[in-house]
């Protein structure tokens, strides 16, 4: 086990109804007027906006509004909300729905007191020094960015995806209200639980060889989330199902399934190849779910790494899948293995999500962009497990057609 920080400051607040709580909480915060930000018509149509400023109301905290956080969060809008939230003088900013509601809120957070253009911070030119306390109630179990230290946001202008990583943005009171998802539509929820098994995969997949406890945690979060998910697209409003997906969901990305994984105490563990090469495809072409684009990447990237640490791959067959080789040779080795990884993206598929990157309709004449773009964001070799050039990236690409 390697040496690590842990901190997971956020205070969680989870159960039946809590969503109608948040006030309290962020009264208790000592704010006195939040930013309240949110997505698209979801929320305002489920109600869950009108229960959230009632809170807010009882509790005596004032708000101004900021909607139509997009998927794949853009730059533009973050810019927006930090002009709005100077000019109102708000003390907290408070996310109301998924990762990109809670990334932009975020952005808009450790930007406000920056005199530059905040984009500074993702291209790394600024370090992140003052942000306003965050909040927020989550109605999409996936990005894990109620309790994680990260920030993804786009830019349509450039092109780019790109992230950011500190504590001091993490959300200081998350409500989590199982409830609130009952309404996902299964794609959504299928896109979700396929980037909760991704950030659990990015961690475990590292050079730092067994970490028995962390890799138990690892491999049980994935087979819970697995259960639970086939139990919500059967019934939707199965409580218990909801509860341990959107719980999964952040034990996923606050950094527990790293521990002990990473090759410096503050350094996040795994290389994130996955996420690294989805970006791009979201990047270039937004309507493309996160998840969804990692439901086909991930396994790509495990078919063409997973002789590079055949250990770790069979850990994962085995606590996943329960699955051993059945004697000692290479070709029953990569039995497992394989089934392993063809069992993992046969489940992503039963949910609904796509098998290839033409199901999402792009074509393999992108590809170049896309690595124009991974160049930048990258540099010409990155990961951990296996480092890939830029040819190797490309190779994951097609394969994935």
């Amino acid at each position: 086990m390697n040496d690590f920080v842990f901190q997971s400051p956020t205070r969680f607040v989870f159960g039946r109804g809590y969503a109608d709580r948040i006030g309290g909480e962020v009264a208790a915060l000592g704010a006195k007027r939040a930013l309240l930000v949110y997505g698209g018509g979801s929320v305002v149509r489920t109600g869950l906006l009108a229960r959230v400023t009632a809170s807010l109301d009882a509790a005596g905290v004032g708000y101004v509004e900021l909607g139509g956080v997009r998927p794949n969060p853009e730059v533009g809008l973050v810019r927006k909300g930090i002009e709005l939230a100077r000019h109102e003088h708000v003390d907290l900013v408070l996310a109301v729905g998924g990762g990109s509601v809670i990334d932009t809120s975020k952005a808009i957070a450790f930007g406000t007191s920056y005199q530059g253009d905040v984009w500074d911070f993702f291209m790394r030119k600024a370090t992140i020094g003052a942000c306003l306390p965050i909040a927020c109630v989550l109605t999409i179990p996936a990005a894990g960015s109620e309790a994680s230290g990260s920030c993804v946001i786009s830019n349509d202008e450039l092109g780019l995806k790109k992230g950011v990583n500190g504590d001091v943005f993490r959300p200081r009171v998350a409500v989590l209200d199982p409830e609130v998802t009952f309404t996902l539509p299964q794609y959504q929820t299928a896109a979700g639980v396929t980037d909760i098994i991704c950030h659990i995969c990015e961690r475990f997949f590292s050079t730092a060889g067994p970490v028995p406890v962390t890799d138990n945690i690892c491999c049980g979060i994935i087979r819970s989330v697995m259960d639970a998910a086939t139990t919500a697209i059967a019934t939707p409003d199965d409580y218990d199902a909801r509860a341990t997906i959107m719980w999964s969901g952040t034990l996923a990305h606050n950094d527990l399934c790293g521990c002990g994984r990473s090759s410096a105490p503050t350094k996040r563990a795994g290389g994130w190849e996955s996420h690294g090469l989805e970006h791009e495809v979201s990047a270039h072409r937004p309507e493309v779910a996160h998840g969804a684009g990692l439901a086909v990447i991930l396994p790509a990237w495990m078919r063409y790494v997973w002789r590079a640490n055949t250990e770790r791959f069979l850990a994962f067959a085995r606590g996943v899948f329960d699955v051993e080789p059945v004697d000692q040779t290479d070709e029953a080795t990569e039995d497992a293995i394989t089934f392993a990884i063809d069992e993992l993206q046969r489940f992503l598929v039963s949910l609904g999500m796509p098998r290839t990157l033409g199901d999402l309709g792009l074509s393999q004449d992108e590809v170049d962009g896309w690595l124009q773009t991974l160049r930048q964001n990258k540099g010409e070799r990155f990961g951990e497990l296996r480092p890939l050039t830029m040819e190797d990236a490309r190779a994951i690409y097609l394969s994935a057609f």
